[in-house]
């Protein structure tokens, strides 16, 4: 039988070395808020969450997190001027009625649903393209409940072929999630991938920073219901996937 001195000591070195680790990031949040409120003023409208959030995409690197954040903050001053893209800015995207916002899961994460079958190239180009994923992404930060700072898509690619296939649109979308909206993703699953994708997959792979490959799910055709209800409650599972929620356009939530 082990010993219950043994055990309080293991508890006690694994608390104190959370608190260590909680108070280096502490401290590492004030040090580098101190140093972007210098470089950038508006950074002072931001709250710790967010730096806190890039540093965690740095691995607490101040030097690297800083950077990418005054990135940030200039690419959203001239990507984003009026603070949030309006639906009449995006009005070729809308129209291939692609992406769909509703439900939570278990852990109160907003969920996004994209089917990629009816993404095409549109005449808006690239740039309409990015403004269309930054709505998406706001609006999906926007329902987040207090305490929570991440959300979950599920990317349906039944019927997806070599016409739907968009390096650069990917690519793009990739750059913007990873670059400007750190730590915000909790999950994706990827559902009805056809073998053509991988072709597109292999592509975009080397693209992928390590901890955004962790929370990629490609899930088994046989196992998909199952598989989302570990996850997300039947009530918040869209009804095409066996859940009770109808689907909700991204400009109407």
């Amino acid at each position: 039988m082990m010993n219950s001195n043994i055990i309080e000591s293991k508890e006690s070195v694994e608390e104190q070395g959370a608190r260590n680790g909680n108070e280096i990031e502490l401290t590492r949040i004030r040090l580098m808020r101190a140093f972007v409120e210098s470089q950038d003023p508006s950074s002072k409208d931001v709250d710790d969450l967010m730096i806190r959030r890039f540093l965690r995409a740095r691995d607490l690197d101040m030097e690297k997190a800083s950077s990418l954040f005054l990135k940030y903050l200039k690419w959203r001053r001239t990507f984003v001027p009026n603070g949030s893209i309006s639906a009449s800015e995006v009005p070729h995207e809308i129209a291939q009625n692609k992406m769909f916002l509703q439900g939570f899961d278990k852990q109160g994460r907003p969920i996004a649903v994209v089917f990629g079958a009816r993404h095409f190239q549109s005449e808006g180009g690239i740039e309409e393209f990015k403004r269309f994923v930054v709505l998406g992404l706001d609006k999906l930060c926007s329902r987040m409940p207090p305490g929570q700072e991440k959300f979950v898509f599920i990317g349906d690619l039944q019927g997806w072929g070599y016409s739907n296939s968009d390096v650069r649109g990917c690519l793009g979308a990739l750059s913007i999630l990873q670059d400007f909206y750190p730590e915000r993703l909790g999950k994706i699953f990827i559902i009805h991938a056809p073998y053509i994708f991988m072709t597109l997959w292999k592509i975009l792979y080397p693209f992928i920073d390590k901890n955004t490959k962790k929370k990629i799910l490609f899930v088994d055709n046989k196992r998909m219901k199952s598989t989302l209800l570990e996850e997300i409650d039947e009530s918040q599972l869209p009804e095409i996937f066996g859940g009770q929620l109808p689907l909700v356009p991204v400009q109407d939530s």
